[in-house]
């Protein structure tokens, strides 16, 4: 059978205008770091070089481990010296970013490497492999464009997270489970989740 992540792992079911507080266990991801707006050819190049190590380790996987998986949707993480930039200004321009794709765990570290050094893409070599450690998150499910999320973030930054006694310890994150270049911006489906811990901490 294949195994679908998304079925199996808490936090990747969220609720349009509920804000939920998921406990999110450790990830490993296929990482690549960049800077400025996501509709920009850097970003660009970043994704292709995730899914040119993703689907051949997917298939390497089916054909020596017999073990076949759902290639799992983008994620990000995204952050910017003034965090107003992503509610009130959404000054892509400053943006920093980490795009990500979760990987099963049986995929060791050597796979990867093979699986890097095999990848058409100039962007590979900037892919790593790395642990994702959230802990407890807050998150809800934004229908619509990206654009749009703003007022969003505005009510889980300002109002929600702190009405629970909590604060914002991680980067914000976002799980993209529609595909962009076919789905319609009004009916974009996004998990965004920003990890917290007690304000007293």
């Amino acid at each position: 059978m294949k195994v679908d992540l998304k079925k199996d792992i808490v936090g990747y079911r969220a609720r349009t205008g509920v804000f939920d507080t998921v406990d999110v266990p450790p990830l490993r991801f296929l990482m690549i770091d960049g800077r400025g707006d996501p509709n920009g050819p850097v970003f660009g190049e970043a994704l292709t070089a995730l899914y040119s190590i993703a689907y051949p380790l997917k298939f390497l996987s089916k054909k020596e481990l017999d073990r076949d998986y759902v290639v799992m949707p983008l994620e990000a993480l995204w952050w910017a010296e003034d965090m107003q930039s992503f509610t009130a200004a959404r000054d892509k321009s400053a943006w920093e970013w980490t795009a990500m794709i979760l990987t099963p765990d049986w995929i060791t570290a050597e796979q990867f490497a093979g699986g890097r050094a095999k990848a058409a893409s100039a962007a590979a070599e900037r892919v790593r492999l790395e642990t994702l450690s959230e802990g407890r998150c807050v998150q809800t499910l934004h229908v619509g464009s990206f654009d749009s999320e703003g007022p969003v973030l505005q009510k889980l930054h300002a109002e929600v997270i702190p009405s629970r006694g909590l604060r914002m310890t991680g980067r914000h994150h976002e799980i993209y489970l529609s595909d962009p270049r076919r789905a319609d911006p009004s009916k974009l489906r996004t998990i965004l989740r920003q990890p917290v811990s007690d304000a007293a901490n």
